[in-house]
C-alpha cells in the first residue's frame, strides 16, 4: 500500500528550487533514510510529507486517514508542569473523544517514555536538549502512526538511545528518517533517497549498497556532462563563423544551439566540498596530561573515580558514555580548567587547546561572519600562509556576499561549519571536539574525518557517531558508571569487543517486570501456604520454550524486514509483517510478565 505520493512537486525560496519537478512514493512498511548535502531542502521535504507545508507546483497524494508523527531536529515541548503534562499538550490528547482510546494513549506514552529513560512527572523547563529529543520520539511512537517523519533524531542521544531508537524503527511502522549516522542508516534504512539539486533519486538497500552505487552514477554524470560541454562548445564554434552559418541558413542546428545553451544554464553543479586544513602550530611537548588517582564528585555523585591516565603528543582519545556520564567535565579534569577532589593532574609543555562546543556557546548571534573568523582584520593566517577572510569563510561553502552577514541568520548546519572555520583558523597541538558531527551533511562529515586522521597534534573527541569514532580516534576512554573510567585499544567496535560483559544479558525493558513480581513477594508472611496447581506447573515449564520460539521468530521477521528490496513486497504482505511484529511485542511482553508471576510463586512454594 502507498502511503504518500509526489508528482512534478516543486518548491522554491530563494534562486534555486528546492525540489525541481520531484517524485517520490512511500509504501507501507518501508524505511527511508532521507540524505543530501545542507540546505537542500530536506527540512522542507519532511514538512511537506507531514502535510505542515504545501508545495508550489506539483501533487501529493496521502492514504486516506494517513496518520503521522513528525519529530523535528529540535523538538519544542509545550509550557507544562512536567514532562508527561507537556507530551499531553503536544499530542492534543484532549481532542480524543473516546476515553477508552485516550487511556490507551496515555499508557503507550507512559511505556515508552520508561523506554527512552524517562521520568514522567520531570519538570519540563528543566529538560535538557537530549531529553526534550527522547521525550518527542517517545510521544511518536505512542502515537501509533502509518508513518513516522524523523529529522535528525540521533543528535543529543547517547549511543544506548541510538541503538534502541534502531531497534524499535525496525519493528516499528513506515519512517522517513533525516540522519548522518551512517551506522545508523545501515542498521535501519532500507531505501536511501537522496535529495541532490531539487531531484529525489532512490536507492534501494543500506547506506553500504547507495555508497556503492552513488560513485559509478557519479561518474557516469561526470562524462555525460564532459560530452555535453564538448559537443556545445563546438555548435560556439560554429555559429561565431557567422557567415558561414547564415549562408547554409541551418536554421535547425541554430535552434538545437540555443536550447543547448539554455540547457547549459539550467543544469545546476554539484555543491563543492568544504576544505578543511588544521594549523598544528608549534608541537606540544611528548607528554600532555597525566592523571594519577583522580577524584570529582558533585554532591553524592561521583563523576571521575580513582582514574590514573597518560594522554602523550598523538594521541586521539574518543570519550564514550550516556548522557550525564561526565564526559566534558572529565575533558576539564585533563585540561587542568577543573581542579580534582583528590588526585593530581600534570600538564606538559607548550599545550595550544581549540575548543569545540556542541551547543555552540562560543558564537555570537549579533557578529558577522567575517569578524567571527578574524576580528577587526580582513586575513587569516593557516599554518604561515595569509589568506583573505572572505575566501577562507569560501573553503566552508560561504559565499562572499554572506561574509557580513550576521551569524543568527545561519542554519544548524551552518553554525557548525562556521565553528569548525573559525576552530580551524587557530594554531592548536590539542583540539577538543564536543559533538562536532552535529548538523553536518554525510560530505563534510566524512572530510572532517580524512582531515583528523592527518592531524598530527592530540585529539580528544566526545562522540555518539560509531563509525566517526571507529574511523578517527586511536584509543576509547568509556564510563562504566559510579565513576569508574576504563581505557581500550581502538575505536567503538573494538570497546564492543574488549568490554566486560554483563553476568546476564537482559534486554532494560524487560527487567522490571521481571523484577517487580520478585519484589512483590519478600513480605510474604506464609510462603508454605502457597501451593502451585498442576496447570501453573506446567505453565512455568512450558514459558521458557514459548519465549524462545517467539524471539526466534522476531528476529526472522526483522531480518526479513531489514531485506534491501523488502519494499518491493506485496503490501499486504508487508502490513501482516508489521502487525505480526506488533503481536509478537505484546505476547512477549505477557509471556515475561507471566513467568515472572508464575516463578515468583514456585520459589514461594518450595521456600
Amino acid at each position: 500500500m502507498t502511503l504518500v505520493t509526489l508528482i512534478d512537486a516543486e518548491l522554491a525560496y530563494g534562486l534555486h528550487p528546492l525540489l525541481d519537478r520531484a517524485n517520490l512514493a512511500i509504501q507501507e512498511g518501508e524505511r527511508i533514510g532521507l540524505i543530501g548535502r545542507n540546505g537542500t531542502g530536506k527540512s522542507s521535504l519532511l514538512r511537506i510529507l507531514a502535510g505542515l507545508t504545501g508545495l508550489d507546483d506539483g501533487d501529493m497524494q496521502r492514504a486516506d486517514g494517513l496518520r503521522c508523527s513528525v519529530v523535528e531536529q529540535e523538538p519544542e515541548l509545550p509550557a507544562a508542569g512536567t514532562l508527561r503534562e507537556s507530551l499531553t499538550l503536544r499530542g492534543d490528547f484532549e481532542a480524543l473523544h473516546d476515553d477508552r482510546e485516550r487511556w490507551r494513549l496515555e499508557t503507550r506514552l507512559n511505556e515508552y517514555l520508561h523506554r527512552f529513560d524517562l521520568d514522567p512527572a520531570k519538570p519540563v523547563n528543566g529538560a535538557s536538549g537530549g531529553e526534550s529529543k527522547r521525550a518527542a520520539l517517545a510521544l511518536a511512537f505512542a502515537q501509533q502512526p502509518d508513518l513516522l517523519l524523523l529529522d535528525e533524531p540521533t543528535n543529543h542521544l547517547d549511543i544506548d538511545g541510538i541503538t534502541l531508537l534502531e531497534d524499535l524503527l525496525r519493528a516499528g511502522p513506515a519512517a522517513v528518517v533525516i540522519t548522518h549516522d551512517r551506522a545508523f542508516l545501515d542498521r535501519v534504512a532500507t531505501r536511501i533517497v537522496e535529495l541532490d539539486r531539487g531531484l529525489l533519486r532512490s536507492f534501494p538497500g543500506n547506506y553500504s549498497a547507495y555508497e556503492e552505487r552513488k560513485a559509478g552514477q557519479l561518474a557516469a554524470e561526470a562524462v555525460a556532462n564532459r560530452k555535453f560541454d564538448k559537443f556545445w562548445a563546438q555548435e560556439e564554434v560554429w555559429i561565431r563563423r557567422g557567415v558561414e552559418a547564415r549562408r547554409t541558413r541551418n536554421e535547425g542546428r541554430v535552434q538545437r544551439l540555443e536550447q543547448l545553451r539554455r540547457d547549459r544554464a539550467a543544469r545546476r553543479e554539484r555543491i563543492g566540498n568544504v576544505r578543511l586544513a588544521i594549523d598544528a602550530g608549534e608541537r606540544s611537548g611528548k607528554l600532555v596530561a597525566e592523571l594519577e588517582n583522580v577524584a570529582k564528585s558533585f554532591g553524592d555523585r561521583a563523576i571521575v573515580e580513582g582514574l590514573s591516565l597518560r594522554i602523550m603528543r598523538g594521541d586521539r582519545f574518543g570519550f564514550i558514555g550516556a548522557n550525564g556520564a561526565g564526559k566534558s567535565t572529565l575533558i576539564r579534569l585533563i585540561l587542568g580548567e577543573l581542579a580534582p577532589d583528590s588526585g593530581t593532574v600534570r600538564l606538559g609543555s607548550n599545550i595550544q587547546v581549540a575548543y569545540f562546543d556542541q551547543l555552540r556557546e562560543q558564537l555570537d548571534p549579533e557578529k558577522t561572519l567575517a569578524d567571527t573568523i578574524s576580528p577587526g582584520s580582513d586575513w587569516v593566517e593557516i599554518a604561515g600562509q595569509r589568506k583573505h577572510v572572505t575566501s577562507y569563510l569560501a573553503d566552508f561553502l560561504f559565499p562572499q556576499q554572506r561574509a557580513n552577514a550576521p551569524v543568527k541568520m545561519l542554519s544548524g548546519g551552518e553554525r557548525n561549519r562556521l565553528l569548525l572555520a573559525r576552530l580551524f583558523a587557530r594554531p592548536a597541538n590539542v583540539l577538543v571536539l564536543d559533538e562536532p558531527t552535529n548538523d553536518l551533511d554525510i560530505e563534510s562529515l566524512e572530510l572532517l574525518e580524512s582531515t583528523l586522521q592527518e592531524y598530527p597534534g592530540t585529539l580528544l573527541l566526545v562522540s555518539h557517531d560509531r563509525q566517526f569514532l571507529d574511523n578517527v580516534v586511536t584509543q576509547t576512554l568509556a564510563c562504566e558508571g559510579d565513576g569508574r573510567w576504563r581505557e581500550y585499544v581502538g575505536g567503538y567496535t573494538d570497546w564492543l569487543e574488549q568490554r566486560p560483559k554483563p553476568a546476564a544479558a537482559r534486554s532494560p525493558d524487560r527487567e522490571p517486570a521481571r523484577e517487580a513480581p520478585a519484589s512483590a513477594s519478600v513480605p510474604a508472611a506464609a510462603p508454605a501456604r502457597v501451593k502451585m496447581s498442576f496447570k501453573e506447573t506446567r505453565e512455568l515449564e512450558q514459558l521458557p520454550a514459548q519465549i524462545e520460539a517467539l524471539e526466534r521468530e522476531q528476529h526472522e521477521l526483522v531480518a526479513r524486514m531489514a531485506e534491501p528490496d523488502y519494499h518491493r513486497r506485496d503490501p499486504a504482505a508487508v502490513r501482516a509483517d508489521a502487525d505480526r511484529a506488533a503481536a509478537i511485542d505484546v505476547a512477549l511482553s505477557a509471556a515475561f510478565d507471566r513467568w515472572a508471576v508464575l516463578d515468583a510463586k514456585s520459589n514461594q512454594a518450595r521456600g
